[in-house]
């Protein structure tokens, strides 16, 4: 994945910090993206001098709102049923590490593109809704569309996944650690993960 992909995914998560875990998904996205930015520009060198601040910051506003167990589910597929306990858990827990210590120093590199919010359909009582935006390029080129897909967890609204220029993130993980594991071993793939410094 490109690090501009990176750069938006990183984005796309801290504009999604409910204030209302009542609000629909899309009014999520629209009411926090300022404030989260603001808190990105009053902070941007206090992050950069110091990342577990700026690690700090991404899991006390992201893990609240993201179902990373059933992100690990999908990713793993198949080779989550073939699991046992013990490697769910820390498949989990390092996948969650990996893209925490990802999005925060992708984050770092935000310029502020404009965020272009497209039509929104959903009810209330829908158990699933996506969420579109485009993000407008800095340098005049074709918008560069970011989809949210949501799903409701007892009256709260998750996200599940991100797909970004049509490719799911989720989706990209899934290809890329099903052939580690048909190589190394799910052990192998949780123990390259817990290594990887996330910032590539």
């Amino acid at each position: 994945m490109s690090s501009v992909r990176v750069i938006l995914i990183s984005c796309l998560i801290f504009w999604i910090m409910p204030v209302n875990a009542q609000a629909m998904p899309d009014q999520l996205v629209r009411d926090t993206t300022e404030k989260i930015l603001v808190l990105l520009k009053k902070n941007h060198a206090i992050y950069k001098r110091d990342n577990s601040k700026l690690y700090q910051m991404v899991y006390e506003k992201i893990l609240p709102h993201f179902d990373f167990s059933a992100m690990s589910r999908l990713v793993l597929s198949r080779n989550w049923r073939s699991a046992n306990a013990d490697q769910r858990i820390r498949f989990t827990k390092a996948f969650e590490g990996l893209l925490v210590r990802t999005y925060a120093t992708a984050l770092l590199k935000y310029t502020n593109q404009e965020i272009i919010y497209l039509p929104f359909h959903a009810k209330p009582t829908d158990k699933k809704a996506i969420v579109k935006t485009e993000i407008k390029s800095a340098k005049g080129g074709p918008n560069i569309p970011l989809n949210y897909s949501f799903y409701n967890k007892n009256g709260s609204w998750k996200v599940y996944d991100v797909a970004i220029e049509g490719i799911s993130l989720v989706t990209n993980y899934r290809s890329v650690y099903a052939d580690k594991v048909r190589k190394q071993g799910l052990d192998a793939l949780i123990n390259s993960i817990d290594k990887n410094p996330g910032t590539k």
